[in-house]
Parts: structure tokens; C-alpha cells; sequence
């Protein structure tokens, strides 16, 4: 199996910033897609960042220029730096790993933007 716990969530304020972290363990050949997503209440889940196979990175537009995904192979830990926040983005941040056809979620982690 594969497990995805994610860290690093917390209360800051507006223009504050954070670092999510992602750590994988298990079977974990064969990673074709990983990446950052986000729901906040009423709202559906969505794209913040990905690394596609090859290191293509894509970034959602509501948080270009302010959010950096990264990974550590070594430690097999996926990483969201994020600087500037903003009310809006607040949300439950989940990690995200497709390893061949099958989706791998954790368990997500809170980030709260004060004013």
C-alpha cells in the first residue's frame, strides 16, 4: 500500500507563510503525476500545483507567483512553499500521487488565513 500524511497546516495571517510537506511511504514505483490540491467549504476540489512525469510543473492561476511545489526524492517528501497568503486560500491542502492508474490521497492538512 501507499500512504500520504501531510504536515505543516496551520493558522497564519494574510501575507504570512507556510510549507506543507507530503510524506510517502510503501510501493512507490512508477510515480507518474503528484502534486497539491485544495478544498474549502462549498467549493469543489482543486488543482494548486503538479509535477508531471518528466518535471513538467504546472500551477493553478490563483496562486502563480506565490506558491512553489517541489519534491526530495531521497526522502520521498513533496513540498508546497507558500508565501503571500490570502484569505481565499484557505482550505484543507491534500497530497496527491498517481502511480500508474491508481490514486493515492492523504488525509489532508488545514491551512487557515486570518485578516
Amino acid at each position: 500500500q501507499v500512504q500520504l500524511v501531510e504536515s505543516g497546516g496551520g493558522l497564519v495571517q494574510a501575507g504570512g507563510s507556510l510549507k506543507l510537506s507530503c510524506a510517502a511511504s510503501g510501493t512507490l514505483d512508477n510515480i507518474n503525476f503528484m502534486g497539491w490540491y485544495r478544498q474549502s467549504p462549498g467549493k469543489r476540489r482543486e488543482l494548486v500545483a503538479v509535477i508531471l512525469g518528466g518535471g513538467t510543473i504546472n500551477y493553478a492561476d490563483s496562486v502563480k507567483g506565490r506558491v512553489t511545489i517541489s519534491r526530495d526524492n531521497t526522502k520521498n517528501t513533496m513540498y508546497l512553499q507558500m508565501n503571500g497568503l490570502k484569505t481565499e486560500d484557505t482550505a484543507v491542502y491534500y497530497c496527491y500521487h498517481r502511480i500508474v492508474e491508481t490514486d493515492y490521497w492523504g488525509q489532508g492538512t488545514q491551512v487557515t488565513v486570518s485578516s
